[in-house]
């Protein structure tokens, strides 16, 4: 398959081989093994605009809307996604060593409790209207999805480094 195409229910199965790899199989009977999905907008529109990528680097699908998806197409395309992402999202930031850069910041994420340096305030990048990004010293992001919905303690530490 050379082209884009947007895919539907009716253009494509996706399956797991034994080896754990996604395979696409197009209503014309081709077989593609070891396609990955790849988000186009991954923060701010994470379920549209998914790239279906052949290991070789090529495009072999697109889907507009996740949601579209029958089951379990769509399970294996977000299980698939979680496997190969890591960004925390920070629901709440418990303690920071100082108030000037670098300083060591303690948070609680939705995948448990853990603590990093921050450089610089220069390091905590806006992404929309609420959404903010946290790099750590190792380059590691950290996602705020709406810094409005932390706690009030949490924001007030937050607004010393905006």
């Amino acid at each position: 398959m050379n082209t884009r195409t947007t895919m539907t229910a009716a253009t494509f199965q996706l399956t797991r081989n034994p080896f754990g790899r996604l395979v696409l199989t197009t209503q014309q009977g081709e077989v593609v093994e070891g396609v990955v999905p790849i988000r186009a907008f991954p923060i701010q529109s994470p379920d549209v605009g998914i790239s279906l990528v052949h290991t070789d680097g090529h495009e072999v699908a697109w889907v507009d809307q996740l949601a579209a998806l029958p089951e379990p197409t769509q399970s294996l395309i977000r299980e698939e996604l979680q496997s190969r992402e890591f960004m925390p999202t920070i629901l709440s930031i418990d303690s920071v060593t100082s108030f000037s850069t670098p300083c060591t910041w303690s948070v609680k994420t939705d995948r448990g409790n853990t603590s990093f340096v921050l450089r610089g305030d220069e390091d905590i990048r806006r992404v929309g209207a609420t959404i903010l990004l946290v790099t750590d010293s190792h380059g590691i992001q950290f996602l705020i999805r709406d810094a409005a919905t932390l706690s009030r303690e949490s924001r007030k530490i937050l607004d010393r480094f905006l």
